[in-house]
């Protein structure tokens, strides 16, 4: 039976499941007393709800507290290992793979390094399918239980209802790849288990809002620093983030020319890629034969030695520089979007870390406008280097609450008749 505003019986319970749930995750663990007023459920509504949670396996007894008077309260909250989810990161110079129980407590993880020519297609897809095959090999993994696997990728990803995920990566030769469908014409898993492909910065955002620096925050940009430089964009009207082609802003005109081809933009300045290269061309001298971040602590070390020991000033102006290209590219984040805070992420940010970070706070306050350059933060993300695989790993989670903690259903071979799929739709659960 549908309720005036359109919504049917089925729909009303699913959503006050992913409330239930929901409050439990971030503020749990609460009392069935609580989560009333926490939820705007009627008590009976609570009780009904909680009881199908429990008899799910999704939520679970956690202690007890005293009350007022009255019988102890037992607390609740969401059972950790009812469910596991993967999160995949395609960075720059590795593809990470981790497992997760659903409090998001690594269980397994594994790295595959890619070459300075790695971005190959298939060897892409061949790394996330292994990946994800060794960490479901793990001692603490349930592959019944899994509910999603969440990638975040480079470049610009497309949702299609014909192709699935597709990526548009300019910057890595990616032009519009069906990566969705490569993983699923070769994956061991089952039909039934969804993929969440989404840009890195965002699943960055996105952890980064829920665990990190950003928790409590209603506007805030998370800013992927790595071999180049991207962003998340969060606001109430987009509350899980939209990525933003930050690092493909045009800080001067006819400047370097980008790995994306165009002249002048902000990640031919920024990205830890172009850093190192200008060094290179003003007279440094990277370490060969080494990958971008071994290169770049090499770096910091040259220019912020130990006391006692002069700075390699050809790698310090090039960092002061680059503090500059950054705040500048921050002071048009700040202007357009007006952000509570700004957190800064990504391998090569949280290496550059705090010793750069009183710089790109300053040119970033020089270049905005006042009213919100006065108004805004600017700090690291808390995460650490996993911030990504975190956030893809949301992904599937963030779904598993959107249907109310329903695992996936297994695809059946012989699809029913519309009209028997209808009546179960319309069916009270």
């Amino acid at each position: 039976m549908a309720a005036r505003n359109g919504r049917t019986v089925r729909d009303l319970r699913r959503g006050n499941r992913t409330e239930v749930l929901q409050k439990l995750y971030f503020d749990g663990p609460l009392s069935r007393f609580e989560l009333g007023p926490a939820t705007g459920l009627s008590s009976g509504s609570v009780s009904n709800v909680v009881a199908d949670l429990v008899a799910d396996g999704l939520v679970e007894e956690a202690g007890s507290v005293d009350s007022d008077g009255g019988r102890p309260r037992t607390l609740l909250r969401v059972a950790p290992q009812s469910g596991q989810l993967i999160g995949v990161d395609v960075g720059e110079t590795r593809v990470r793979v981790e497992l997760f129980d659903l409090a998001l407590t690594e269980l397994a993880r594994t790295e595959r390094r890619l070459s300075p020519q790695g971005y190959d297609v298939e060897v892409i897809a061949g790394h996330i399918r292994d990946g994800v095959a060794e960490v479901l090999g793990a001692a603490q993994a349930a592959p019944e239980r899994l509910l999603g696997v969440g990638v975040g990728v480079p470049g610009i990803v497309e949702h299609t209802p014909e192709r699935g995920a597709v990526v548009h990566g300019q910057t890595i030769g990616w032009d519009a790849v069906p990566l969705e469908r490569l993983l699923r014409s070769a994956s061991r898993l089952p039909d039934e288990i969804p993929y969440f492909i989404d840009n890195g910065a965002k699943t960055l955002g996105q952890a980064e809002m829920w665990f990190g620096a950003g928790r409590g925050a209603r506007n805030a940009v998370v800013v992927l620093f790595g071999s180049g430089v991207g962003a998340c964009v969060v606001t109430p009207e987009v509350e899980h983030g939209r990525a933003v082609e930050w690092g493909h802003l045009t800080v001067r005109v006819r400047g370097r020319r980008c790995r994306c081809g165009a002249p002048g933009c902000l990640e031919a300045y920024a990205g830890a890629e172009s850093l190192l290269a200008r060094w290179r061309e003003a007279g440094g001298r990277p370490p060969g034969d080494t990958d971008e971040e071994t290169a770049l602590t090499a770096m910091l070390a040259a220019a912020y030695p130990a006391e006692g020991t002069a700075p390699d000033p050809v790698a310090l102006a090039v960092l002061e520089e680059t503090a500059e290209y950054l705040g500048a590219g921050l002071s048009d984040l700040i202007n357009l979007f007006q952000p509570e805070r700004i957190l800064i992420g990504g391998w090569a940010g949280l290496q550059l870390g705090t010793r750069f970070l009183p710089a790109v706070r300053r040119h970033a306050t020089t270049y905005a406008l006042r009213h919100p350059a006065d108004r805004v933060s600017i700090d690291l993300g808390r995460l650490g280097p996993d911030a990504v695989t975190v956030g893809a790993a949301i992904l599937p989670l963030a779904e598993f609450f959107g249907s109310g903690g329903r695992r996936p259903e297994p695809v059946a071979e012989d699809r029913p008749p519309a009209w028997r799929a209808a009546l179960r739709q319309r069916a009270p659960r």
